[in-house]
């Protein structure tokens, strides 16, 4: 695969990601606009990340199920603030044609019109919730808790590959519930699952809180975000939770007989995370060489790049190498979280190439992120050693052939952890608080900034106008303070956090 180096982060942020996404092997554009084809590379990422969420989503008594694709238009309908939400976004089914008749046979054939229109999901709320009506009918019927693994369809004008196209994949919770507590809580669960996934296995640090109400989904009471800072001191909204309350209750009109014989309405709540965290990932860890991961999730852990002239040689560096290659397939190494452990085999491969050199193979590994190369020299068979490359900080370590497997193990969970505590340290140094306006406008350009708000709309927008910077989030546990708003000087009690976002 052909390569050139990126451009540094200083240079140019997004064009350098644009095409470290593609010399990465990650992603490319469709011949479908505004879609994008997910290569293997980029799809094992993916799968890492849904095989671990997945097995956090059942040890939380969450199951999966799937709806259809094609949802009724009438179904949005019934909901007016949903409808309103997607109305831009929503690619409709008009016709339908049978196979043996020609394309253009739709426009002169009155019947090849369907009686109802169907939109392509941009979420599934709405089938499921005309689903849910036929599954409760008593509290004994509640709490359902659903999951589905599933593609979507946005209607998005201007893409950028796993950021924002118009196809994605994504897992939507939605689940219903016989209280508001209850509600609540699943709601505040689930975002902790998210935090813990976050941290313990993509090492991303956060900012939680809930979403102002002009940033708060249409239809839900209220939203809890999580919001991660990208290298360029951007922000994203990783993933999100919503507290439905009853409105889609109301809107299919799902009730429930309560133990005291008494009809309620089903209290709600959904989540979902999509392929745009592989955009959190890869700008929140990138560095000047090529792509970063987390070990948890990469494809690759180790590549073994034999150093060989011959076939000759290369058979006697297999035979040497063998007691490790044993361990490597029949051992793992343990990563825990409070919502997940597991055993994670050590994927690695061995390049046999004979007709590449050994420094294209190296510069191979590090375009793509695999964190060990273990290269063995024909004076390791001699001396019983290999040599380990690290590629978070560049180094290498001379190690002996039976120590190999326990350094990896070693050096893998260091790397984790070296990730998680950069990117805290990257959060903690660039979110400041301000006072003034003045000083607000010179930090919103690089940093996170908290300062205050006076509570309405119309200044949040204002905001929005001056300086391109949103409210991604309201804390719960920053202290009430008495301060003026950095706009109109009105009183305000608390901090919000402001940022510039993708």
């Amino acid at each position: 695969m052909g390569k050139s180096r990126l451009p540094s982060q200083i240079q140019d942020y997004s064009q350098r990601y644009n095409q470290l996404v593609v010399q990465a092997d990650l992603a490319q554009q469709s011949e479908v606009r505004w879609c994008m084809i997910i290569k293997p590379y980029g799809f094992a990422i993916r799968e890492n990340i849904k095989q671990t969420l997945d097995s956090m989503f059942k040890h939380t008594w969450h199951s999966n199920a799937y709806f259809p694709l094609l949802i009724p238009k009438s179904y949005l309908s019934a909901e007016e603030d949903h409808i309103e939400w997607f109305a831009k976004e929503c690619a409709v089914v008009t016709h339908y044609r049978l196979q043996s008749l020609p394309w253009w046979w739709v426009w002169v054939d009155p019947d090849a019109k369907l009686e109802e229109e169907l939109v392509i999901r941009p979420t599934s709320e709405t089938i499921i919730w005309k689903t849910y009506k036929q599954w409760i009918a008593s509290y004994r019927d509640l709490p359902i808790k659903i999951n589905q693994w599933a593609n979507v369809m946005r209607w998005e004008m201007r893409t950028r590959l796993f950021l924002r196209t118009a196809e994605f994949l994504w897992q939507e919770w939605h689940t219903a519930h016989a209280t508001k507590q209850e509600a609540i809580d699943e709601a505040a669960l689930m975002l902790n699952v998210y935090n813990d996934f976050l941290q313990h296995w993509l090492c991303l640090s956060w900012i939680q809180w809930v979403k102002s109400p002009s940033e708060t989904f249409a239809w839900a009471e209220y939203t809890l975000t999580i919001e991660c800072m990208m290298k360029d001191k951007k922000a994203l909204q990783s993933c999100t939770s919503h507290f439905l309350g009853q409105n889609f209750a109301k809107a299919f009109d799902v009730t429930f007989k309560n133990q005291e014989n008494q009809d309620e309405r089903v209290w709600a709540t959904s989540w979902w995370l999509s392929t745009r965290i592989l955009w959190s990932i890869i700008m929140s860890h990138g560095d000047d060489l090529w792509l970063v991961l987390p070990p948890a999730i990469a494809p690759l852990h180790c590549m073994i790049v034999p150093i060989a002239k011959s076939q000759t040689d290369l058979d006697e560096i297999h035979t040497y190498l063998q007691p490790l290659l044993e361990k490597l397939d029949r051992w793992s190494f343990d990563w825990s979280s409070t919502y997940h452990t597991a055993s994670l085999p050590i994927q690695y491969t061995i390049d046999n190439d004979l007709n590449k050199s050994p420094w294209w193979k190296f510069a191979q590994a590090e375009l793509q992120w695999v964190p060990l190369r273990l290269t063995v020299w024909s004076r390791d068979i001699a001396a019983w050693t290999v040599e380990i490359a690290r590629r978070d900080i560049s180094t290498k370590i001379t190690v002996s052939l039976e120590e190999a497997y326990a350094t990896i193990v070693t050096i893998l969970h260091a790397m984790q952890q070296d990730l998680l505590e950069e990117n805290k340290k990257l959060v903690e140094t660039n979110t400041y608080r301000v006072d003034t306006r003045e000083w607000f406008t010179q930090q919103i350009e690089h940093w996170f900034v908290l300062a205050h708000w006076d509570g309405t709309w119309e200044t949040e927008q204002r905001i929005k106008e001056l300086t391109k910077a949103t409210i991604r989030c309201i804390p719960f546990d920053e202290p009430e303070e008495k301060w003026q708003c950095i706009l109109t000087w009105k009183p305000s009690k608390k901090r919000v956090l402001f940022a510039k976002a993708y």
